[in-house]
């Protein structure tokens, strides 16, 4: 009788589940992989997030294709409006860094499925109320679930993928944000402008649960360990007995701080876009709302594509020796200038060349896009991944809860949004400086 097969174990940074698996009956030369990351299956993992980020993005972005219609139907001002906008963000925001420490400590299989049905729930029900106060609250709840989304996702990425594919798969994934804000546009285009706002609303919060099924009965083969360590003494320093506060001493570190900074700049930028672009093309660019919903769909588009060549261009330059570290940065530094272009399109007459302008200010952003996260995953060991992310997202998120608020003021006080896109600018300055001179080491565990 033959041995049993010998089984090599993955790369030991990239092993997730130390058990061997048994060679399968009559085929001692079969094996099953070990980690997701060693099976073609972790590309269906990708699928998975991609859509699970175009249904996050459409549904967050449902407030503001309706934002022009619902400030007809409740008689709310733009600056009312930019608060109930900006209310997502702050229960979002607040939940950054809790949900990265849950995603590390339970894993993503249950934290992104109770996540993702929570927050499609209180999606579907904004269509069915008008006062503003329980507008308010469910945009707080949609808050509350997605705060999930990007934790993890990223913590996914970094378990199960090596980490020169990391730079594709998050472009992968963030094109479908991108294809999101896009399809919102698209689907509010064809349901409000025949008054159908439950509908509209219903529709992009309750089919997208279907994703939940498939996410769930996947990961139950591979997410079975909560904390995947590399060893014993890593789960001492990192696992079930850390507390939440315990991780709040990550902040202190030069590198995180940069990140944090960094992607406030950045975020402010890109949520003055989810928030105000409808709105923007609307009032002040009189638009009429079949142009809205295509000239509002075309950035987004062209962002995807940017985002996707910007995550295999950066894969490829690391695949040849190039430093990982020394390639995000560049690439996000590249991408928040070009994205400084947000500024003349505020005060540029002609309203295509305003869109022509705000189009490639969006493709800047892409290009920095998928390796602001690969570069958090490049200088983080894999178990605070998720906990470094949550603190990413927390403090692009705080520009969440102020871009929104801030461009609707600045709106309302000078009949203009010009002002509010130069703001935007000069905040995108501050955040190449960040990238630029505080992230230069590895992150440590607390």
């Amino acid at each position: 009788m033959l041995p049993p097969a010998i089984i090599n174990s993955p790369r030991k940074d990239l092993q997730v589940n130390s058990e061997r698996p048994k060679p399968i009956s009559g085929d001692p030369q079969t094996a099953v992989p070990v980690s997701l990351s060693d099976s073609p299956q972790r590309w269906w993992l990708m699928a998975l997030l991609f859509i699970a980020m175009i249904v996050c993005y459409m549904q967050r972005g449902t407030l503001s294709v309706a934002a022009p219609f619902m400030i007809k139907e409740l008689n709310l001002s733009t600056s009312a409006m930019g608060i109930l906008l900006s209310a997502f963000f702050w229960s979002y925001s607040l939940m950054q860094i809790p949900a990265g420490w849950l995603v590390d400590r339970y894993g993503v299989k249950w934290s992104y499925t109770l996540g993702f049905a929570f927050w499609s729930v209180a999606s579907a029900l904004t269509g069915f109320t008008h006062g503003l106060v329980s507008l308010i609250g469910l945009r707080i709840f949609l808050g509350l679930g997605q705060s999930v989304a990007f934790p993890a996702s990223t913590r996914a990425v970094a378990l199960w993928f090596r980490d020169n594919e990391r730079g594709t798969v998050i472009a992968c994934y963030l094109t479908g944000v991108r294809l999101g804000q896009a399809l919102v546009a698209a689907l509010g285009a064809f349901y409000l402008v025949k008054g159908r706002l439950k509908a509209f609303f219903l529709l992009t919060g309750i089919v997208p649960l279907l994703w939940t099924l498939f996410w769930y009965r996947f990961m139950s083969k591979w997410d079975t360990k909560p904390i995947p360590t590399k060893s014993k003494t890593e789960v001492g320093r990192f696992g079930k007995e850390t507390s939440f506060f315990q991780v709040l001493r990550l902040l202190k570190q030069r590198s995180v701080l940069g990140i944090f900074l960094g992607f406030f700049a950045y975020d402010y930028t890109w949520f003055v876009y989810v928030s105000w672009l409808p709105g923007y093309l609307i009032m002040d660019r009189k638009f009429t709302v079949r142009e809205m919903g295509i000239y509002s769909s075309i950035p987004y588009l062209a962002m995807s594509a940017i985002i996707l060549v910007s995550g295999l261009l950066s894969d490829w330059l690391i695949r040849q020796g190039q430093s990982e570290i020394r390639v995000r940065k560049t690439f996000i530094i590249l991408g928040l200038l070009i994205g400084c272009l947000i500024v003349p399109a505020g005060f540029v007459e002609d309203k295509l060349t305003a869109v022509s302008l705000l189009t490639i200010s969006l493709c800047g952003l892409g290009i920095c896009s998928p390796n602001t996260w690969s570069l958090t995953q490049a200088v983080c060991s894999k178990s605070i991944v998720g906990t470094v992310s949550g603190i990413q997202n927390f403090g692009g998120n705080l520009g969440g809860i102020l871009a929104p608020a801030l461009t609707g003021f600045i709106a309302h006080t000078t009949k203009s949004f010009s002002l509010a896109l130069g703001l935007t600018g000069l905040i995108l300055v501050s955040g190449i400086l960040s990238y630029s001179f505080l992230i230069s080491c590895r992150v440590d565990n607390p």
